[in-house]
């Protein structure tokens, strides 16, 4: 979850900083053919290619488009609205994935799975500090994306049951290949990125994999509502990062809401240590 962390707020800088060259599509399509030639690669030097199948394809489908979707709002989003902002609504998605997990993974919703989400849910909202004022564009699509990466997160964790990395990875950048050269060129143009771009798709690319890599491994050793709120050490880093490099404001309510979503996840991860144990 480490690796996932530093991954994400990777893209999240490169996005912003490609933001006003390549739209949300073209940045998803470089993306993935990135991710294909890692991929392809690293099977072949492996020799990982017979744990590619079609078994589960419909549910492979589903996770990559639900991913696809929620990755473009996420990648309008950083680009809009400060990155704390970003990564704070995109932290509703623990609270679909601890709601909706008993339906779809079958894993049981215990009272301080529950009390996480809660303590997760008040520090996001100290941190955002949400009003009808500040409702725009930017605020929506990292909402909404929020919920297509909790629907990704929990298809991720069944075909893990049944699947190997390197299979959920290969079908996780060809589809959102196709789908990105679809939706990149409906319009017939397609923005061609010149060599300073280049570097910035390049870590897109590479960090989304190793991103996707890393949650793929936590999720298949660890329930989905224990690994997921892991993921909220991000907003405090982001926030910082904001602050840093485009000069974004950072105020106290930031490191309350860290400290509140930090205890949150401790209470989780402290209770499920010790029921494993």
């Amino acid at each position: 979850m480490m690796g996932s962390i530093t991954s994400f707020s990777a893209m999240a800088v490169a996005g912003r900083e490609l933001g006003g060259h390549l739209d949300t599509f073209e940045i998803m399509m470089y993306r993935s053919l990135v991710g294909v030639i890692t991929v392809v690669t690293l099977a072949s030097l492996y020799g990982t290619w017979g744990q590619i199948n079609r078994r589960n394809f419909g549910i492979q489908i589903g996770r990559n488009l639900a991913h696809f979707t929620g990755q473009n709002l996420w990648f309008y989003a950083v680009t809009v609205i400060p990155l704390a902002q970003v990564f704070a609504l995109e932290f509703t998605s623990p609270l679909w994935v601890i709601v909706l997990s008993p339906f779809i993974l079958g894993e049981r919703l215990t009272k301080v799975r529950a009390l996480a989400a809660v303590l997760g849910f008040v520090g996001i909202l100290c941190v955002a500090r949400p009003t009808i004022a500040g409702l725009n564009t930017g605020v929506i699509t990292a909402a909404s994306s929020a919920i297509f990466f909790a629907l990704t997160i929990m298809l991720t964790k069944r075909l893990t049951r049944s699947q190997t990395i390197t299979c959920i990875l290969f079908y996780l950048t060809v589809t959102q290949l196709v789908f990105g050269v679809v939706m990149a060129g409906y319009d017939g143009e397609i923005a061609v990125p010149d060599t300073a771009q280049m570097p910035l798709l390049l870590l897109i690319g590479i960090a989304g994999l190793l991103a996707h890599f890393c949650l793929t491994n936590a999720l298949s050793i660890a329930p989905a509502t224990v690994v997921v709120p892991i993921d909220f050490i991000r907003l405090p880093l982001i926030a910082v990062i904001g602050m840093l490099v485009y000069a974004e404001a950072l105020d106290i309510w930031v490191f309350i809401g860290g400290a509140i979503i930090f205890a949150g996840n401790y209470l989780n991860l402290w209770v499920e240590a010790r029921r494993v144990a």
